[in-house]
């Protein structure tokens, strides 16, 4: 089950999912702390989203995360199957929505 940021919660069993500009507003709040699997110690980027959507049920975040830009440490994911990449422990998964301007 996904738990939203909690201080106490080891990073070292979790994944931190970051959100920017429109996926923090959506969100209310600047970071969550996922629990990764107890046994594998990861999830997959599809699985971290699917626990995102149900943290920050409604339109608006799944509408937000639909078309954000992610990056999984300081790489970008890109078009990978989000199936297919593996999120570990103590990363960081950054959920960045399209910016204006520049």
């Amino acid at each position: 089950m996904s738990h939203a940021s909690d201080p106490e919660r080891s990073r070292e069993t979790a994944i931190t999912v970051r959100y920017w500009a429109g996926a923090r507003a959506a969100a209310g709040t600047a970071e969550d702390v996922i629990e990764a699997d107890a046994t594998t110690g990861e999830l997959t980027l599809a699985d971290v989203v699917a626990r995102v959507l149900e943290l920050h049920p409604g339109d608006q975040m799944a509408r937000t995360v639909g078309v954000c830009s992610v990056l999984l440490g300081d790489r970008p994911v890109g078009s990978q199957d989000p199936a297919q990449v593996v999120v570990r422990a103590g990363e960081v998964v950054e959920l960045l929505p399209p910016f204006a301007g520049g």
